[in-house]
Formats: C-alpha cells, sequence, structure tokens
C-alpha cells in the first residue's frame, strides 16, 4: 500500500458552496490535482457565505469524502467552538496543515494559534488579503491586526503561500516574522469540454462579468467605461455576483439609470460555479476592470469557456492580446477600454472566432502545466 501525505485544511467556505467566489476555487483546484499524491482534510462551515440554512447534501459535524482522498468536515454554527475545533484537531492524523486566508477567527487566526509550537508543516495562503488594494476596506482593523501580528511574532511557525514574485514582496513589507515564503501560482479547474462556438454579428456585443459587485472588482468602473462614451452599436453587459455593500451597489443603480438606449445593463444575481459553462456560452466577452487580483479564478474560467476578457493590468494574466485570448489595460487608460470595446463590437464571426479559440487554448494550457502542479505539490514537502 503507497503512503499518502495527509493535509489538514482550513476554510471558511467550501463545496458545495460558491458564493466565496475563489477561495473555494483554489482549495477545490488544489485537492482535485494532487488527490493522487496527497490525502486531504478539509475543516469547514456547513454553509454558504451570507447564509445560514446548512447545505441540504452534506453531513454536518462529521468526516465525509466528497470525492477519493478528499475529506470535508462541515462544523454547524451550534458546534462551531474553539473547544470542538481543538477536539477535532486532537483526533484527526495529518503531516501538514493548510490555513486559507486572514482574518477568520475559527478558519484563519485559531489554527495559526494552536499550531505556533507544533513540528507539523504550516502554510498559511493570504489569498490576496495583505495586498495593497485590500486596504480600500476595513484600513483601520487591519492596520491594527498588523501591528497584534508583528509584535507577537504571530506567523513565526508558519510558511507563507504566495502566487508570485510581486505578492512575495508586498507582504515582504509588512515585516512578519516568518518561516519563509513559498511561490506556487494557484492551480486552474481540470478543463475537460472542447472550444465553445459562438455567433458573433458585428455592430453587437454581449458582456458579462463574474465577480462580487465591489469597489475592489472594479464594478463602477465597468458601468462607467461603457455609460460614459459613445459607442456605435448595441451593447448588453449582465452582471454575476453578490453584492458586497448594499451602498456601493446603490451608487451602480444610479450610474445604470444613465445608460445610452443602446447599452443594457443588467443585474442577474449570483451565480452557482456549475451553471457557469451554460450561461456563459452566450456571451462575446468577460469585462473585469478589477482593482488587483492576486489570480483570478473568475478570468481563467472566462479563457477556458472560450470567452475572451477584457480586463485591467492588476492580475497575473498579462500580454493576453499577443496570443489574442484578450486585453490587459492600464486601469487609467479609459480611452484604451473604449476603443478595445468598440474593436469588439464591430468584430465579425471570423475575427472572432481567433480570439475565442485563443483564449480556450491558452487556458488549456495553463490548466495542464505540469510545472505549476509541481510548485503547489512542494507546498507540503
Amino acid at each position: 500500500m503507497i503512503y499518502k501525505k495527509k493535509v489538514l485544511v482550513f476554510i471558511d467556505w467550501f463545496l458545495p458552496g460558491y458564493k466565496a467566489g475563489g477561495p473555494i476555487r483554489s482549495i477545490a483546484n488544489l485537492a482535485a490535482h494532487l488527490s493522487n499524491d496527497i490525502e486531504f482534510y478539509i475543516i469547514t462551515r456547513d454553509t454558504d457565505y451570507l447564509e445560514t440554512s446548512p447545505y441540504p447534501t452534506v453531513k454536518s459535524n462529521q468526516w465525509q469524502e466528497i470525492a477519493p482522498n478528499i475529506n470535508v468536515y462541515y462544523f454547524s454554527s451550534e458546534k462551531l467552538s474553539v473547544k470542538n475545533i481543538k477536539k477535532l484537531i486532537e483526533f484527526t492524523d495529518f503531516q501538514a496543515v493548510y490555513i486559507n486566508g486572514i482574518y477568520s477567527f475559527y478558519f484563519s487566526l485559531l489554527p495559526v494559534w494552536l499550531f505556533r509550537k507544533s513540528t507539523e508543516k504550516i502554510v498559511v495562503s493570504p489569498r490576496g488579503m495583505l495586498s495593497i488594494q485590500s486596504f480600500s476596506s476595513k484600513n483601520f482593523k487591519k492596520k491594527l491586526f498588523f501591528i497584534f501580528a508583528r509584535f507577537t511574532s504571530f506567523y513565526k511557525n508558519a510558511f507563507f503561500h504566495v502566487t508570485n514574485e510581486t505578492e512575495k514582496q508586498e507582504i515582504a513589507k509588512l515585516n512578519f516574522k516568518t518561516k519563509g515564503f513559498l511561490i506556487a501560482a494557484n492551480l486552474a479547474s481540470k478543463i475537460n469540454i472542447d472550444k465553445i462556438n459562438r455567433t458573433k454579428k458585428t455592430k453587437q456585443l454581449k458582456l458579462i462579468s463574474i465577480a462580487r459587485i465591489s469597489k475592489e472588482k472594479g464594478t463602477i468602473e465597468a458601468i462607467k467605461i461603457l455609460i460614459q462614451s459613445k459607442f456605435s452599436g448595441e451593447i448588453k453587459f449582465d452582471l454575476y455576483g453578490s453584492i458586497y455593500q448594499q451602498e456601493y451597489w446603490n451608487k451602480c443603480l444610479e450610474l445604470i439609470k444613465k445608460a445610452p438606449e443602446n447599452i443594457k445593463i443588467s443585474y442577474k444575481g449570483i451565480l452557482d460555479n456549475k451553471k457557469i459553462p451554460e450561461v456563459i456560452k452566450d456571451y462575446h466577452f468577460s469585462l473585469l476592470p478589477t482593482l488587483g487580483e492576486n489570480f483570478g479564478h473568475s478570468i481563467l474560467e472566462s479563457m477556458s469557456f472560450s470567452c475572451p476578457v477584457i480586463i485591467s493590468d492588476r492580475t497575473p494574466w498579462r500580454n493576453l492580446e499577443q496570443i489574442k485570448a484578450g486585453w490587459d489595460i492600464d486601469l487609467q487608460n479609459t480611452a484604451k477600454f473604449v476603443k478595445t470595446i468598440q474593436y469588439c463590437i464591430d468584430m465579425h464571426q471570423n475575427e472572432y472566432n481567433k480570439w475565442s479559440n485563443g483564449a480556450h487554448q491558452f487556458a488549456k494550457q495553463f490548466s495542464e502545466n505540469q510545472e505549476i502542479i509541481t510548485q503547489s505539490k512542494k507546498l507540503f514537502e
């Protein structure tokens, strides 16, 4: 019998949830790619993000195997406590710990504290929560936490998992005392579908955004680009995602009211990950002028479904125009966004096919990159 290393994972929300977005997909993809070599034990809640009702398909407060070598313990709100988490850890066999996120008491802070003297390998993944862009919300509380973390050497027994050198440099400036940094790009979902063919008529453009409605995702920037410019042709822009702050969304709604007749902007609610392939096939491009992403699962997923992207230059996905997978544009260069969108409006079927194919090929090559998979395995060595 071949021995598999056992990794204990802490994350606030996990499958079958989807409303917390990228982190769920990051852990799901990590487990899916590495489960042939590693056995995962994932500790999470039995509810989705912003929900209070448990998932109807899971068994709360016990381990259950959701896929080969992927086991999940779904804590109910009644049983979620420091005492019960400590007890669960005590009776679980593992050789490494992977902690998702920074600010969650039960699933980020508590595990770091409990394993502060552990001899097992402890890995913390900030998921962009320590980036410069993240300071746009709850800045004061974050500064207090940083002071506390530095003063107490809170992360002295942990490695930080970063996705690239830029993220490493940003976190290094915070002067946390850690065991070091481990660089490994996030893993993409396994792509098991062929290229999707779409009909593209000139003077018609269907845009989609699958992301949280928030300042960080640039929702207002996307709306302003569309309504404050004179486009020749018809544009349909549909927004899918959770509303992070109602006040911010109210500002979006006021702008949407000012859209000219040839531009239709609609909010379509939260989209279950399982339904993305069926929904996204009706759109030509994804529009996401985000303020910053340490990965951007929805961006890569869009390309995997043969839907090119129009995004900002503040993500890892760069130089997309060269391979006809989309555009990554300086967030301050509104004129470039406008010129690009008009180009897409005027695009005919044959030209669109080149961009659609380019997006799919790029995503497929990335998802099958063995070097990235090897990097992820090294997180737990």
